[in-house]
């Protein structure tokens, strides 16, 4: 039975995939940061425990999880402003006042 051909991923997932990559490349240089400059001696702490490596990987992921919801929900945003900025639906014709025709009496 011959496969089928494959067909490319849709638009929006291959924009979700580059996104969430960023935001995971970002979080690597964020914990990098983090590790380097010994914040709160997270660098030391890690360095010197037996599980070091397993906080390092916990703090990527998670930090992964976090950058590339924002790097995907800031890039939706500015590609949404640069769509055409014209009319977005219906128009609505001018309100112009008219008199009535009304034959009950104003009080």
């Amino acid at each position: 039975m011959p496969t089928p051909p494959k067909q490319p991923l849709p638009k929006v997932v291959r924009f979700y995939i580059r996104q969430t990559l960023i935001g995971y490349a970002l979080a690597a240089i964020f914990v990098a940061a983090l590790l380097f400059l010994d914040v709160a001696r997270l660098g030391s702490l890690i360095a010197t425990s037996d599980v070091g490596a397993m906080a390092v990987l916990l703090l990527w992921f998670f930090h992964g999880i976090v950058f590339s919801g924002a790097q995907f929900g800031i890039a939706l945003w500015l590609d949404a402003e640069t769509e055409d900025p014209g009319p977005k639906g219906p128009s609505v014709p001018a309100l112009v006042p008219q008199r009535s025709s009304s034959s009950v009496a104003r009080r």
